[in-house]
Parts: C-alpha cells; structure tokens; sequence
C-alpha cells in the first residue's frame, strides 16, 4: 500500500507554479532528450527534434483541451464560455493532446519536406519516458482515482479507502516501456518499430486499464477513452503496412 503523497502547487515565493504542469514540461524536456539522442545515433540531425518540438507542445496542448470540451464537459463549458481558457482549472485529455500532438509533428515535417516516417519514429522513441514523468504530475495530483482495491501499488486515499490509482499505473507504464525501447536502441530495429510499439502498448494498455476507473463518462459499456483505444489500435495496423512497404522500399 502506497500513501497519499500529494501536491497541487510548487511555491516559490514570488511565483506558484502547479505541480502537474511543471511535470508535463519535464516530460516533454526528457522525451526530446531521448529522441534527439537516438535520432543522433541514426544518423539524423537531432536540432529537427528541438525544433519540431515546440509545434508538438502547442498542438497537444490545444488537442487535449478541445477534446475533453467537447467530449467530456460540453454543456458545462457552453454555459460558461470563458472557462475554456482556464486551463489552470484542469480538463486536458491524453488522447486529444496525442492527436493534437501527431497532427502538429507530421505537418511540420512535411512543410520541411523531412523524412517523415524516420523522425516520426525517434519522435515515439523518446515518448514513454516524457509520459513517464508527466504522469507523475497527475500521481501528485490523484485526478485519476480507480476502485478500491487490496492490490499492493494501491494508494490509501483521505477516506480511508485503499484505491487503484491510474496516475501511477500510467507513470510506471511509461518508464517501463521506456526501459525496453533504450534496451532495443542497442540492437538493430526498422524504422516505425518504436511508433508502432507505443502504439499497440499503450492502446492496448490504456483500454485494459480504464476498466479500473470510477466516474468516467462511458458510451455503450465502454469509456470515451477506451473507443479511442480501438482507434489507436487500428492506426498502429495501418502504421506497421505504411512502415513495412517504407522499409520494404
């Protein structure tokens, strides 16, 4: 069992800055750390990562927000107008911030006229490890409390209620798909394995977990983010064939 280890605001006297957004900035710092190290080692310019990166952050950022509007709070936010900019409220989805995030990254690449599946590939690589340390914000935060449970990683909420806690589980997640990737950059893997690994783990991941938590909005049985697993899942086929006939070629 896991205390209740919580944080919502980091203050440094002149300034407050919240907890999960400094996390989400460490996350996006490392992921393009680890990218540009192993688009160095592949033989790519790693200054494309660093440039590249600021359109991925204002893309994810804007993709989550838009998406937990309108498909988790719409009516909320059409009766108050003016919250959709208090983003310091909270209301920022994962999957949108990926679909924002993907949509930014490839229409840069492709206004560069760069090798799109190649960056795109070091891109993914150095993902797990900045949803690793972002998560550890929403951890610190607890906004994603699941069902009570006996299990040894669950957190001992204020209630006195031992409970899953996905912040966790998706933290550790990261890191542990991270470890496997860093340990794969040492042997010879084609390119996309690293897009469609993330892919399919955390499609898959996302739609097992999910079955953990308590008051999400669901649609036939099912959470919005567990539909959008499908959608992630059925990206990752299409591409493994886009990748395969590009190494094929």
């Amino acid at each position: 069992m896991i205390p209740y280890i919580t944080s919502t605001t980091i203050s440094l006297g002149f300034i407050t800055i919240q907890t999960w957004g400094l996390f989400v900035a460490l996350g996006f710092l490392a992921g393009a750390t680890a990218s540009a190290w192993i688009a160095k080692k592949r033989g790519l310019k790693s200054v494309v990562v660093w440039d590249v990166l600021g359109w991925i952050i204002i893309g994810s950022m804007i993709g989550a927000r838009i998406f937990h509007i309108v498909f988790y709070e719409p009516i909320y936010y059409l009766s108050n107008p003016w919250e959709v900019f208090a983003i310091w409220h909270g209301g920022m989805s994962m999957m949108g911030g990926l679909l924002g995030a993907a949509l930014a990254g490839i229409g840069y690449l492709k206004y560069k006229k760069l090798d799109l599946w190649k960056y795109v590939d070091v891109l993914a690589f150095g993902l797990p490890l900045g949803y690793f340390i972002g998560r550890i914000g929403c951890f610190l935060i607890h906004d994603h409390p699941g069902k009570p449970t006996s299990f040894f990683l669950g957190v001992l909420y204020p209630d006195g209620i031992v409970r899953h806690d996905l912040g966790l589980y998706h933290s550790l997640f990261g890191l542990l798909l991270f470890l496997i990737f860093l340990f794969l950059s040492k042997k010879k893997v084609q390119t996309g394995f690293f897009i469609v690994a993330f892919l399919c783990s955390y499609g898959l991941f996302r739609f097992i977990f999910d079955f953990l938590r308590v008051g999400e909005t669901s649609f036939l049985f099912l959470t919005i983010g567990q539909w959008f697993c499908l959608v992630i899942c059925i990206c990752a086929v299409l591409v493994t064939f886009k990748t395969w006939t590009f190494n094929k070629d």
